[in-house]
C-alpha cells in the first residue's frame, strides 16, 4: 500500500508540502513508513471536491446508498490481514486484540449502520407539519490513535449513509489503516469527492478544516482539551461539533461471594489496549470488609495479562503507543507513589530500550484528592478505591469531571439502581456486552452528542420543518 499520497477527490494526489509525518512501530522502536505532512491548502481541495459532491450524493436514494456501503463493507473485509499487521506495527496493539477489536469489531459497527439506516426517521408526521431530517452537508471527521479505524467508523460510515460527504483526518501517529479505508471506498465505486482523507497534525490540518468555510460540521474524538479548542474555532463559523472526549470510567463493585469474574471484566476494559481507551474503567470501587480478598484476586488474576511482543498471539498487553504515551504513563506512576497510594502490582517502568512497555500498575488505598485519581492518565493503570456504604459509593463513582463510561457488578437489580444514579452516558451491567445500536457518548466534560446507532445517524442530520396542511 503507498502511504505517501493523500486521497482528495477520487484520486490520489501529492500533499503540497512536500514535507512527511513519520510513523513508528512502538515496539521495534523504529521508523517503517511516513505519510504526507498535509496543509491549509490540502484542506482547502478536500473540503472542494467534498462540497462540490455533495448535492448528487444528498439526492442520491439511501437504497443507493445503502448499496454502495455493502459493496465497501466486502472489500473492507478482504483486507483484515492487512489491517490486523498495520494495528501491531502503528499502534502497539496485540495481535488478538487487532484481530477482534480493531479489526473484526469494525466490520460489525459497519454492518450495524447498514442494518439501522433504513429505521432512521427521516420523514416525520405532526399535528400540522412534516418534519424532514436532511443531510447537514460537509462534514470534518479528526480521529484519535487508540483506535484507528475504531474512531473513524463510528464519523465516516454514519455521514456517508444519511448523505453527507467527507473529510477525513486520521491521527498522525496512526493513519495507515486508514488508507485501506480509503481504497475500500475507492474501489466500492464511490462518487469523486464523497470521501476524501488528509493527514497531517492536529494543528495544522485540523484547525484548517475547524476553521475553513466549506465545511459545516466537525466530528472530533481526543482529550478534553483538544476538543476545546477545535470547538471554540467551528464556533467562529457556526459548525455544528459533536465531541467525543475523555473518560476517567468507575467500575463499582457490590458486595457479593465471588469477585473474579467482575476483575475480569474491569482488566479487559483497563489492561487490553495498554489502557489506551476512552472507556476505560480506570477506577475500581469494592466493599471495604472484603478489601484483602479482593486484592488477592487482582494480583492472581492479572497473571493471566502477559506483556511482550505484539505479533505474539499469546500476549495479551503490548507496548502503549510512542515515546510521549509511555513518558506521560510513567509520570503518573510516579505521582502515585509519591502521592501515597500503595502499589499492588507493577510500578514505574523499566527504560525503553527494546519498545515503549509498561506493565499492568495497580494502585490501592487510593483517595479522591490524589491526582490519579482525577486525571485520565490512557495508560494500563488501575486506582483502586474502598467504600464503606452504597452512598459513598456513588458519591466515589461521580467524584470526576467525566461521564462517559462505567459498570456495576452485583445482583442485577441492585447493580440496575446503582447504575442509574451514576453520571455518565453509557453502563454495563455485569456480563452485558456492548450493543451497536445503542447511542454512544459522555455526561460533563466527557463530550457533546451521540455516535453509534439510530442516535448517531441523526447526530448528521439536520431538521426542516414543512408546514403543509393549507388547502391547495
Amino acid at each position: 500500500m503507498d502511504f505517501e499520497h493523500l486521497y482528495i477527490n477520487g484520486e490520489w494526489v501529492p500533499g503540497s508540502s512536500g514535507e512527511w509525518i513519520s510513523v513508528e512501530d512502538p515496539a521495534a522502536m523504529e521508523i517503517f513508513a511516513r505519510v504526507p505532512r498535509g496543509t491549509p491548502a490540502d484542506v482547502d481541495r478536500a473540503a472542494r471536491a467534498a462540497h462540490e459532491a455533495l448535492p448528487a450524493w444528498a439526492a442520491l436514494p439511501l437504497s443507493e446508498r445503502i448499496a454502495l456501503m455493502e459493496k465497501f463493507l466486502t472489500i473492507f473485509r478482504s483486507q483484515e490481514e492487512d489491517i490486523i499487521e498495520l494495528e501491531i506495527r502503528e499502534l502497539g496493539a496485540p495481535w488478538s486484540f487487532a484481530k477482534s477489536s480493531h479489526c473484526e469489531y469494525q466490520y460489525t459497527r459497519v454492518r450495524s449502520y447498514i442494518d439501522l439506516a433504513p429505521q432512521v426517521p427521516l420523514v416525520e408526521k405532526m399535528p400540522l407539519s412534516t418534519v424532514y431530517r436532511e443531510p447537514v452537508g460537509v462534514i470534518g471527521c479528526i480521529t484519535p490513535w487508540n483506535y484507528p479505524l475504531g474512531q473513524v467508523v463510528q464519523k465516516v460510515i454514519p455521514a456517508l449513509l444519511m448523505g453527507n460527504t467527507v473529510v477525513l483526518k486520521p491521527s498522525q501517529h496512526t493513519p495507515l489503516s486508514c488508507f485501506l479505508m480509503a481504497e475500500a471506498f475507492e474501489k466500492a465505486g464511490f462518487p469523486k469527492g464523497v470521501f476524501n482523507m488528509v493527514t497531517g497534525r492536529g494543528g495544522e490540518v485540523g484547525d484548517a478544516m475547524a476553521s475553513h468555510p466549506l465545511i459545516d460540521m466537525i466530528s472530533f474524538t481526543g482529550s478534553t482539551s483538544g476538543g476545546i479548542r477545535v470547538a471554540q474555532r467551528a464556533l467562529a463559523s457556526v459548525k455544528r461539533i459533536s465531541l467525543e472526549l475523555g473518560g476517567k470510567s468507575p467500575a463499582l463493585v457490590l458486595p457479593m461471594e465471588n469477585y473474579d469474574w467482575a476483575i475480569r471484566n474491569c482488566f479487559n476494559s483497563i489492561f487490553l489496549n495498554s489502557g489506551q481507551t476512552c472507556t476505560a474503567l480506570s477506577r475500581l470501587l469494592i466493599p471495604k470488609s472484603d478489601q484483602a480478598k479482593i486484592e488477592e484476586a487482582l494480583v492472581r488474576i492479572a497473571a493471566e495479562y502477559p506483556v511482550g511482543d505484539p505479533h505474539d498471539h499469546a500476549v495479551r498487553v503490548g507496548p502503549v503507543a510512542s515515546a510521549a504515551q509511555y513518558k506521560k504513563i510513567r509520570g503518573f506512576i510516579e505521582q502515585g507513589i509519591a502521592g501515597g497510594a500503595r502499589v499492588l502490582l507493577g510500578g514505574v517502568p523499566d527504560e525503553p530500550d527494546h519498545g515503549y512497555y509498561v506493565k499492568p500498575t495497580i494502585f490501592t488505598d487510593v483517595t479522591p484528592d490524589m491526582a490519579i485519581a482525577q486525571a485520565e492518565i490512557f495508560g494500563p493503570v488501575l486506582c483502586v478505591f474502598t467504600y464503606d456504604t452504597p452512598e459513598e459509593a456513588i458519591r466515589l463513582a461521580n467524584d470526576t469531571e467525566y461521564g462517559l463510561n462505567a459498570a456495576v457488578y452485583g445482583p442485577k437489580e441492585e447493580a440496575i439502581a446503582a447504575a442509574r444514579r451514576i453520571q455518565a452516558g453509557n453502563v454495563y451491567i455485569n456480563d452485558s456486552p456492548r450493543d451497536t445500536a445503542a447511542p454512544f457518548g459522555g455526561y460533563k466534560h466527557s463530550g457533546i452528542g451521540r455516535e453509534g446507532g439510530v442516535y448517531g445517524m441523526l447526530e448528521f442530520t439536520q431538521q426542516k420543518a414543512l408546514f403543509d396542511t393549507c388547502k391547495a
